[in-house]
C-alpha cells in the first residue's frame, strides 16, 4: 500500500485560493459599494460604522491577494501534469467567456463591458505563452530558441495588457516566472516571492505552496471552475437587493 504523503494537495490549495478570492470579492464588489453609497449619508450602514467599513474592506483586500499566485502556481503545475494540454486551453478559456457576463455584473454593475476582463482571460494567456514556449524549445534550433523564448512571453504580456485582463501584463509575467522555475521547488517558492512583491501580502501564497505535496487530492475540478462565475453572479444580486448595485466597484 503507497504511503501517504505528508503536505497538502492540489484540491485544498484551490479551496485556499478559493476562500481568499471570496473574501476579496465581498470586500471589492459589496463592501466597496456599501463604502460609496454611504459616503455622504450618516456615517453609518445599519449598525456598522463607516470606519468600520473602511476597515473591513482593507483588511479583506489584503486577504485576497494570497489567492493569485495560488492560482498562477495551480497553473503551471496543471501544465505539467495534464495529459491534454489543448483541452486544458480550451477549458480556461470557455470559462474565461462564461465568466465575463457575471464578473462585469459585478464590478461595473453592466451586462458587457470590455474595458476590463476577467481573470480566467489572464491564466488562459499564461497558459498559450507556456504552450508556446514548449513548442519553441522542442522543435527549433538553440540559436533561433533563444529569440523566441524572450518574443513569447512579452508578445503574452501584451496581449494581457492590450485586453486590460485582470493583473494584465504583471499577471503573465509572474505565471512565466513560476514556469521557469518549476523544476526546483526551493527556487520556484523564492523566485515568486520576488515577482508578487508588488503586493504586500501575495508572498503569503507562498507558505502553503510550499507545503505542496504534488498530489490532486479530491476530484473537484468543474466545482472550482464554476464557483468563480456562480459566486461573481451571487454577490451582485447581492447588491441588487442592498440597492447599491447602481455603483461601479471599477
Amino acid at each position: 500500500m503507497e504511503q501517504k504523503r505528508r503536505g497538502i494537495s492540489g484540491s485544498t490549495l484551490k479551496l485556499i485560493a478559493v476562500v481568499t478570492m471570496l473574501i476579496d470579492h465581498v470586500g471589492a464588489v459589496v463592501v466597496l459599494r456599501m463604502i460609496l453609497f454611504n459616503a455622504d449619508k450618516s456615517g453609518m450602514v445599519g449598525m456598522i460604522p463607516y470606519d468600520g467599513l473602511l476597515q473591513a474592506y482593507t483588511i479583506m483586500r489584503y486577504l485576497g491577494r494570497i489567492a493569485f499566485p495560488i492560482y498562477c502556481f495551480l497553473l503551471v503545475e496543471g501544465f505539467q501534469k495534464t495529459g491534454n494540454k489543448a483541452r486544458y486551453a480550451l477549458r480556461l478559456g470557455v470559462f474565461a467567456l462564461i465568466s465575463e457576463i457575471p464578473f462585469d455584473l459585478a464590478f461595473s454593475s453592466t451586462i458587457l463591458e470590455f474595458a476590463y476582463q476577467n481573470v480566467f482571460f489572464t491564466l488562459f494567456i499564461g497558459l498559450l505563452t507556456m504552450i508556446a514556449m514548449e513548442v519553441v524549445q522542442s522543435r527549433l534550433e538553440k540559436p533561433v530558441q533563444y529569440l523566441f523564448l524572450l518574443l513569447i512571453p512579452a508578445a503574452g504580456a501584451l496581449l494581457a495588457e492590450g485586453m486590460n485582463t485582470d493583473y494584465g501584463a504583471t499577471g503573465v509575467i509572474c505565471i512565466m516566472i513560476l514556469y521557469l522555475f518549476r523544476g526546483n521547488k526551493a527556487a520556484q517558492i523564492t523566485a515568486g516571492c520576488c515577482a508578487f512583491l508588488w503586493e504586500v501580502t501575495a508572498p503569503l501564497a507562498f507558505i502553503p505552496i510550499g507545503f505542496y505535496n504534488g498530489r490532486r487530492g479530491l476530484k473537484l475540478k468543474y466545482v472550482f471552475y464554476l464557483f468563480y462565475p456562480l459566486h461573481l453572479l451571487i454577490l451582485y444580486l447581492i447588491c441588487v437587493v442592498l440597492g447599491i448595485s447602481g455603483y461601479s466597484a471599477v
